[in-house]
């Protein structure tokens, strides 16, 4: 068996790794005439990423799923993994407020990186289209917990602020920090023009949806003064737009993920792995190694009974720490002195999208705006045309009175938010002074919450 012959089979287990797990299992590399071990045994060193998935093939699902959970855990982030035990145990034991909010807030963070990265893993199982609807669904999965937490607490005001700070904290801070910090290493950036605009106008829809139930509250009163009748004018409305809203995001699933794809992918990417793809060519077997690895890149590490098993052990323990997290807020706010406003417009969205912050500014730097923007520009969307409404339809169903009537300060600040981030992104150019503005806004609306 030549060199050639040995990375060719390495090359067929990169693009399949399942596949080939089945060929060693069924005993059918005998029955071709390929001696396993003279292709372990006769691989040169740099091809040693293609071996060693050539051996994990060889091993038991499980054993190999342990490997993929060691790579998911690599990350320093999940060092604070420790804190989901202590905040569990302290909010069962109800120790002192300031500790159980502490604890169970720092536990969200590694526990929402790893629910991301499982369900990345499973999405990569389905296709773009499926795949893209299970990112879409769980993207968000832990400010939806802490909203339906919080609705179950009566905390109808933390609820609309940490949806409302979600959306300005994807929009400001983090299109902010990846402009800024992505123009220090690249100077000028471009992104997709038509993608962002599509975007920017379904979160202006968003922002206006908000101002309607706002609005009505306000210039509908009934002249008699009834405050029963205005809230249910109100509720009605917030139903109403809820609904609307989620017809919406169906619109934008099906416009994303199926008839205008192109739009939103990374062209980036699209540059780097056409260089790629043009290297191979004039450079044999080096070519091969990086289309092999690309694509294998592709593939999913965990068994699908790990995935759904996490994801489900995951997504339970996010809901009871976000419980005991909302549940000793008004305590915490009372004991640190800080309000209920800017805990839950600032503080509390930072738990949930921490490392979604932190992801796009570092593809931003490696001058991947595309995705940059897709991950900042894309979870307010997420957040304001999916999030937001099912908490109002969740609130419906279990007959909680929970409307979409923010005060006026926050309807405002929400729209201005919007607007500059649609006069900054018109361009579809980005450096990092613009960056500056965003950030700087957010920093004024994060001071007005903190005094409100």
């Amino acid at each position: 068996m030549t060199d050639m012959d040995v990375w060719n089979k390495a090359r067929i287990l990169v693009r399949s790794k399942n596949q080939w797990r089945r060929k060693v299992s069924s005993g059918r590399f005998a029955e071709q005439g390929t001696d396993v071990e003279a292709l372990l045994s006769g691989a040169p060193p740099r091809w040693a990423k293609a071996v060693s998935l050539v051996q994990r093939a060889k091993e038991p699902w499980w054993v190999s799923d342990l490997h993929a959970l060691k790579g998911f855990l690599s990350n320093w982030i999940n060092l604070l993994l420790a804190a989901v035990p202590l905040g569990i145990v302290a909010g069962a034991l109800k120790w002192n407020a300031v500790y159980v909010f502490c604890l169970n807030f720092v536990a969200l963070v590694p526990l929402a990186l790893l629910l991301g990265d499982v369900t990345e893993d499973l999405a990569l199982r389905y296709g773009s289209v499926i795949g893209g609807l299970i990112n879409a669904t769980f993207g968000n999965i832990v400010e939806i917990i802490l909203s339906i937490a919080a609705l179950y607490n009566g905390l109808y005001d933390v609820v609309r602020a940490s949806l409302l700070g979600s959306i300005l904290s994807n929009l400001l801070l983090v299109t902010g920090c990846s402009f800024f910090f992505g123009g220090l290493y690249n100077k000028t950036q471009k992104f997709n023009a038509t993608g962002t605009q599509a975007s920017s106008s379904l979160l202006f829809l968003a922002a206006l949806a908000f101002l309607i139930p706002t609005g009505g509250g306000l210039m509908f009163a009934p002249e008699n003064g009834d405050d029963k009748q205005r809230e249910d004018m109100v509720l009605a409305i917030s139903r109403g737009t809820a609904v609307v809203m989620l017809l919406c995001y169906g619109c934008y699933l099906a416009f994303q993920l199926g008839t205008h794809v192109d739009l939103f992918q990374d062209e980036g990417n699209g540059g780097n792995n056409g260089a790629g793809g043009s290297g191979s060519g004039g450079n044999g077997e080096e070519g091969e190694e990086a289309a092999a690895g690309s694509h294998g890149a592709d593939d999913p590490v965990l068994s699908l009974f790990t995935s759904a098993t996490l994801l489900t052990a995951i997504t339970l323990t996010v809901a009871v720490s976000s419980e005991f997290l909302t549940s000793s807020l008004e305590q915490f706010s009372k004991r640190s002195g800080l309000g209920e406003a800017f805990l839950g417009t600032i503080v509390l969205p930072i738990a949930g999208n921490a490392c979604e912050h932190l992801t796009a500014v570092v593809v931003a730097t490696k001058n991947k705006m595309d995705l940059s923007m897709g991950v900042a520009i894309g979870s307010s969307i997420q957040v304001a045309l999916f999030a937001v409404p099912l908490a109002v339809v969740v609130a419906w169903v279990s007959g909680l009175p929970f409307s979409l009537s923010f005060d006026p300060f926050s309807a405002v600040a929400l729209m201005l938010s919007v607007a500059q981030v649609n006069f900054v992104t018109a361009g579809a150019t980005s450096h990092w002074l613009l960056g500056v503005q965003l950030i700087a806004l957010f920093v004024l609306l994060s001071l007005a919450y903190y005094f409100k």
